[in-house]
């Protein structure tokens, strides 16, 4: 497994913010929690890839939201926020040695933050960020591989993975409040604490899964159910709207 990983910009401080009111953000602080979140990536038996810098583009350790990696191929997305269109290029290079390239094409608009896959299931949440038209040039791209692609409405969030990411092979870790958890059939749900509302995101690599030290409840519903964590801090990129899933892609070489 190869984890995609990018530096953090220096730019970080100009970051797009759609729910989050603007605070400081310690750039130090934030490369040291990055460079924390890659070394348990190693730790956990993956190879990381990290790319350089991209100084202009504030939210571009983001790396989530440039593209969907399946097994079969990649599609690379466009982006809701104007700002982040460019961070597309250097991502489609990284990925081309290894999948077979899509790409989605204007108007359509998507983040991969709004894009959960289950199995052969792919969810696209419907945010500020994403829309019906990228939803649909994905499953035509999907098709002829097997999944199906079903929309979510997402409210109060930024992003789908805000409200909802796997925890385990058939369990979901959730925030009811931002997501209906009648969408996902068949799974089994954690909810995050309520007091927790950003507790919803973990990444989940198989035998353990990533998550941050900020939520120490909801942190202890997954340890109750008998899911392994890995802790991370993550808070300073928390300020950016950013979490877990956010900082990485993965793929099977």
């Amino acid at each position: 497994m190869i984890a995609i990983t990018r530096e953090v910009s220096r730019s970080i401080i100009h970051c797009e913010l759609t729910h989050l009111e603007r605070r400081p953000i310690d750039i130090q602080r934030a490369r040291a929690q990055h460079a924390e979140y890659e070394a348990a990536l190693k730790h956990l038996g993956l190879a990381v890839l990290s790319l350089p810098e991209e100084p202009s583009l504030a939210d571009s350790v983001f790396v989530e939201d440039t593209a969907l990696v399946l097994d079969e191929c990649a599609i690379i997305l466009r982006p809701g926020a104007d700002s982040r269109k460019p961070e597309t290029e250097s991502i489609a290079k990284a990925l081309s040695p290894y999948r077979k390239l899509f790409t989605i094409q204007a108007p359509a608009r998507v983040d991969g933050g709004d894009i959960l896959r289950v199995g052969r299931q792919v969810y696209i949440g419907l945010s500020t960020r994403s829309d019906t038209n990228a939803a649909e040039q994905i499953q035509d791209f999907l098709q002829p591989y097997s999944y199906e692609v079903q929309v979510v409405r997402v409210t109060g969030c930024l992003h789908l993975k805000s409200a909802v990411t796997q925890a385990a092979e058939d369990t979901l870790l959730i925030n009811p409040a931002w997501v209906d958890p009648g969408n996902f059939a068949g799974m089994k749900f954690i909810e995050s604490d309520p007091s927790e509302a950003y507790a919803a995101n973990a990444l989940w690599l198989g035998d353990s899964v990533l998550y941050p030290k900020a939520f120490p409840r909801t942190r202890k519903k997954l340890m109750d159910a008998g899911i392994k964590i890995t802790d991370v801090d993550a808070d300073e990129l928390a300020k950016a709207e950013g979490a877990l899933t956010c900082c990485s892609l993965l793929l099977r070489e």
